[in-house]
């Protein structure tokens, strides 16, 4: 699938579609402001308010999943979820999607409970796993899908005929389920979310299973799906993949919210953070320039965390001794860095 003939699929699909936005700069320290708002100009579609909930065993035993969980998610957003596992995420999955009730607080999508919402209006759902009976052919298992989903059957044809496109799996379109690899499985579970035009699409650790050319191709098929009013919430480990994706990621821990990261807003020239810096020559300079500076590889060192203007200085005192650097970053993007801050282990 070339990317002309994806962006036109998108179109056919989903009309209307813009361009990313350019928000602007964030702070850092912001942080805690932006976790009970919204990203600007975008009103509010979905809301936690002062959620929580509690699993209780037949024997009386209690775990408390999420506590205290508040944030809103804006029209035209993409949202992540980032956590480490036991952390909250399928908890709060499953009452985005009405699948639970909240033993505290409210949930709210377009003002209404997940689960009415869900049945007046429907909602595209990708899980971490996705699971179809293994003898269905991929053509038949969306055929049963889009009945599922309400869409007329003069329609169908032409709406399968699209999301098979958009997805790669035109050549798997007469295999059945159990002769699919990993990967073709995994499209199929999207191409299946995206049968109608949703106005609420939950992607549950979406590139699972995805290959390196897939997982680059599954950011184009985000972007083509950016549109007004629509919000996509994606919950993933792969914080590469949400840093490149998300306007806002969410960071919770042991059932609580920590912090609400902007991972392309504009960190501080004052913020510290560490640098990876790998030399062509004059390895031998790095200790002495940068105390404390860690060696990882050949030529390569991670510096204590500082701020740009020592970045700077440092990076002219090697020169002057003669060093040739050949290249210098952070070690960690900024969704990285909050994630290590915010889920210390």
């Amino acid at each position: 699938m070339d990317e002309s003939r994806g962006a036109g699929e998108l179109e056919r699909l989903h009309p209307g579609r813009h361009a990313r936005r350019d928000d602007a700069a964030g702070n850092d320290a912001s942080w805690c402001a932006a976790a009970r708002g919204r990203a600007a100009g975008h009103p509010p579609l979905i809301e936690f308010q002062g959620v929580g909930h509690t699993y209780r065993s037949l024997l009386g035993r209690t775990i408390r999943a999420v506590d205290d969980f508040s944030l809103t998610i804006g029209e035209s957003e993409v949202f992540g979820l980032a956590g480490p596992n036991g952390a909250g995420k399928s908890t709060l999955i499953s009452l985005l999607l009405g699948y639970l009730e909240p033993t505290d607080g409210t949930v709210r999508i377009a003002g209404m409970r997940p689960r009415a919402f869900v049945e007046s209006h429907g909602m595209g759902y990708v899980s971490e796993l996705v699971a179809i009976p293994p003898r269905w052919k991929l053509e038949e298992t969306l055929t049963r899908y889009a009945i599922l989903a309400g869409i007329p059957r003069r329609d169908r044809r032409d709406r399968i005929a699209q999301v098979t496109a958009l997805l790669g799996l035109e050549e798997q379109r007469g295999k059945r389920v159990k002769q699919l690899s990993k990967g073709n499985l995994q499209r199929l579970g999207l191409a299946q979310a995206l049968l109608r035009d949703e106005q609420v699409i939950i992607l549950d650790e979406p590139t699972h299973g995805l290959d390196p050319v897939w997982t680059q191709r599954f950011r184009d098929v985000v972007e083509g799906l950016r549109r007004p009013g629509r919000a996509i919430f994606i919950a993933s480990h792969n914080l590469d993949e949400l840093q490149r994706l998300a306007d806002r990621v969410a960071i919770i821990d042991r059932g609580k919210l920590q912090r609400i990261v902007e991972p392309r807003a504009g960190a501080s020239v004052f913020a510290a953070t560490p640098y990876l810096l790998t030399m062509a020559t004059g390895a031998e300079h790095v200790a002495a320039v940068f105390p404390g500076a860690q060696p990882r590889g050949e030529g390569e060192f991670v510096t204590p965390s500082m701020n740009l203007a020592q970045l700077n200085a440092g990076i002219a005192a090697l020169v002057q001794r003669g060093a040739l650097i050949r290249s210098v970053g952070p070690s960690h993007s900024v969704l990285e860095q909050h994630f290590r801050e915010a889920v210390r282990e």
